[in-house]
């Protein structure tokens, strides 16, 4: 993968302004264009009232165009400071439709964790899970909390020698070139599966001028995996976890596995994910 295409997802939450920020540097270090996509959800949990309809919605339209030039004079305002040339989009119709539909066409998402405490981050539920699913690029998820200080100088990639983690790992490489330290840490999926695997996966990057390090995680009982990875991502001070994201969508179904729904809940640095 070449990163010669970024698309951030902007919206009208406070961290909007972080995300635009990380990605306009991020394209700066890979000379790419920048795609700023404005997609929101209307709030449909305010009542409607029958004989106020109509003024309701008005004042809601007026809000939502408010906000999106509001977006856009940020989002440029930002570019010009960073002295770049970006290109905005706010495209209508329902947001995850929208933000599928323009992700294909990106070679790398930025998108960011839900904020539970932000009422301006409401998108749609499992924005960020159904943009993975669906639009078949790699996406890197920023956490809400706390700012991002580094960012792929101190990589973990999680292997389990699945389809996912395999897609992941080949979509980061041009994020980790650069990187001061690679660890390959290997994840038992199934009881039988071979630690061994991350010497393997580490020669296959330094044929690719990236020198890693391996190690295999243990097996605790009564430890879920995903706790397991935010420990090593604290006592190992990672500021990038490469990561293959389960599951899949249906309608009215949302399967995602146990790994990928903890890493989107309780995240504490970037995350590059692809599915």
């Amino acid at each position: 993968m070449t990163c010669k295409t970024l698309l951030v997802h902007l919206d009208d939450s406070t961290h909007s302004t972080a995300r635009t920020e990380f990605a306009l540097e991020l394209a700066g270090r890979h000379d790419a264009h920048l795609i700023g996509l404005y997609v929101v959800c209307q709030d449909l949990t305010q009542p409607m009232f029958l004989h106020g309809e109509r003024a309701l919605v008005e004042i809601r339209e007026a809000q939502h165009e408010a906000n999106l030039k509001d977006a856009q004079a940020r989002f440029l305002a930002a570019d010009e400071r960073a002295g770049r040339g970006v290109e905005w989009r706010a495209p209508g119709g329902p947001a995850v439709e929208a933000a599928v539909l323009h992700a294909r066409h990106a070679d790398l998402l930025i998108l960011g964790q839900d904020d539970p405490d932000d009422p301006s981050s409401y998108i749609a539920r499992h924005f960020v899970e159904d943009v993975l699913m669906s639009s078949g690029r790699p996406a890197i998820v920023l956490p809400y909390a706390g700012a991002v200080r580094s960012f792929a100088e101190n990589v973990l990639i999680a292997w389990d020698g699945s389809r996912e983690s395999a897609r992941a790992m080949a979509d980061a490489l041009p994020l980790i070139k650069r990187a001061k330290f690679v660890t390959v840490m290997t994840l038992q999926r199934h009881p039988d599966s071979e630690a061994s695997a991350g010497i393997d996966v580490a020669a296959w990057l330094e044929r690719h001028d990236i020198q890693a390090g391996f190690a295999a995680a243990p097996k605790v009982a009564g430890v879920p995996t995903g706790a397991l990875l935010l420990n090593m991502l604290a006592d190992r001070h990672i500021d990038l976890l490469v990561m293959g994201a389960y599951g899949h969508t249906r309608v009215q179904e949302r399967l995602l596995g146990g790994v990928t729904r903890t890493m989107l809940q309780s995240m504490t640095v970037p995350v590059l994910m692809s599915h």
